[in-house]
């Protein structure tokens, strides 16, 4: 889930990365700056990947968006949701939903990441993925303290408007809302990437860390396109044609502003700045 929840969830950091400049992008007319910056939303502690031209940029900000916003109110609001929408029916067993493969991962990955299977058995396939995910980040001290968007939120004047692409109710319903199946296969694939290839992870890490929008790709983006066709359009091509409209207009207005948003939304050819310069605007970055 992870990898397709969040784009690009990643574990661990290398030592040697320290000159590590993850991507930006900046879009610009007469009157308008608008700086790009791809993001991780749960990154390991003490990992140092600031580019200074983004805290340059974010000291001058008018306006700073990310996905959704980023205060308590909205972290309650999710819990909330999750609570209504992630549950069993009474009586009901998520591993009775699983193929016999999947049931025996499951198994093994909840011994293996300390997580409650009697809890997990009480989810939703979307929910129990959530939650298999960030026991599987927490093992390598990673979490959403970390991430990109918690630690920019923080730090960013507070004469720096918050904004935000979309709702707590627009996420989770990108996920409660699944056909059941994909639910389910996304649930499977997800025991099969912990329990069978922990270093793709790692993978993603450095593909972000090199600013590389072609690794990116690679590895964060063509495994759920050939995975999940569906999720795919879903997770990525749908909310980055609706993110590239509310960009257009605010490059009908003035100001500088700091856009924040998973990794993946800004690389390829569905790409938020692939979009943008296919509409005309002057894109800079990679």
């Amino acid at each position: 889930m992870l990898r397709r929840l969040l784009t690009l969830a990643l574990l661990t950091a290398l030592p040697a990365q320290a000159l590590a400049m993850p991507p930006m992008w900046v879009v610009r007319d007469a009157d308008s700056e608008i700086v790009l910056f791809g993001s991780v939303h749960v990154l390991p502690r003490d990992l140092n990947w600031r580019p200074p031209a983004l805290g340059a940029a974010l000291a001058r900000a008018d306006d700073l968006w990310f996905e959704i916003p980023f205060d308590a109110a909205t972290q309650a609001r999710f819990g909330a949701l999750a609570r209504d929408q992630g549950l069993q029916p009474p009586g009901r067993r998520l591993s009775s939903q699983l193929s016999p493969r999947g049931r025996a991962r499951l198994r093994t990955v909840c011994a293996r990441l300390g997580v409650n299977e009697n809890v997990i058995e009480g989810l939703r396939p979307w929910l129990a993925e959530v939650q298999i995910s960030l026991a599987a980040l927490a093992r390598y001290e990673a979490g959403a303290a970390d991430g990109v968007e918690q630690k920019l939120s923080a730090e960013a004047p507070s004469s720096a408007r918050r904004e935000a692409f979309e709702t707590p109710e627009q996420q989770i319903a990108m996920f409660a809302d699944a056909p059941l199946a994909e639910q389910i296969a996304s649930l499977e694939q997800t025991l099969r990437d912990v329990d069978t290839d922990p270093e793709s992870y790692q993978r993603l890490l450095d593909a972000w860390m090199s600013g590389d929008p072609r690794k990116i790709e690679k590895e964060g983006l063509t495994p759920l396109r050939h995975a999940s066709p569906a999720l795919y359009r879903r997770l990525v091509t749908e909310r980055n044609a609706r993110w590239v409209q509310t960009i257009a207009q605010r490059m009908q207005g003035s100001g500088r502003t700091v856009m924040v948003v998973g990794a993946g939304h800004l690389a390829g050819p569905d790409g938020v700045p692939a979009r943008l310069r296919a509409l005309g605007f002057k894109v800079e970055g990679p």
